[in-house]
């Protein structure tokens, strides 16, 4: 029998500042980006936020940089509702344009999809700004819903 020694078991429900994120370009160095982890329901969703640049592919200006799962948010998403319900803590913040963010989302129905992206964009915004968390804990993105059907 081998000798196993059991390993430290880590809380991921816990938010992460992370420094670096390597890039897919060359000649470009590691991007920081702050993590955070939301979830609603069934489902779970990783969101890393970054800063935007200006050499980021913007869609229009009434729309946020956000990818899911690979995809522009608004073609995941294809309901109105939902896409509100996703930029609700960027525009809360009126800063629709100033991040991008990418999130991993799996788990759930759409619905509870939105809300844990909304629940980990808000986690990974007060991680880049601690004076968010007064405006995003008010208008409730920052409680989080444990109902479970």
């Amino acid at each position: 029998m081998d000798d196993v020694t059991p390993q430290p078991v880590e809380d991921t429900d816990m938010p992460e500042i992370v420094d670096e994120m390597p890039l897919e370009e060359e000649g470009k160095g590691p991007e920081k980006y702050y993590e955070a982890v939301g979830r609603r329901k069934e489902a779970t969703a990783r969101v890393r936020v970054f800063t935007k640049k200006s050499t980021d592919k913007q869609t229009s200006e009434d729309k946020a940089i956000i990818t899911i799962n690979e995809k522009p948010y608004f073609e995941y998403f294809n309901s109105a509702k939902l896409q509100g319900v996703i930029e609700a803590p960027l525009k809360k913040l009126k800063s629709l344009n100033r991040f991008k963010a990418t999130v991993i989302v799996h788990g759930g129905g759409m619905a509870g999809q939105a809300d844990a992206v909304k629940f980990g964009l808000s986690r990974a915004l007060v991680l880049f700004d601690t004076n968010f968390s007064k405006k995003l804990r008010k208008a409730g993105y920052l409680t989080r819903d444990a109902r479970v059907k």
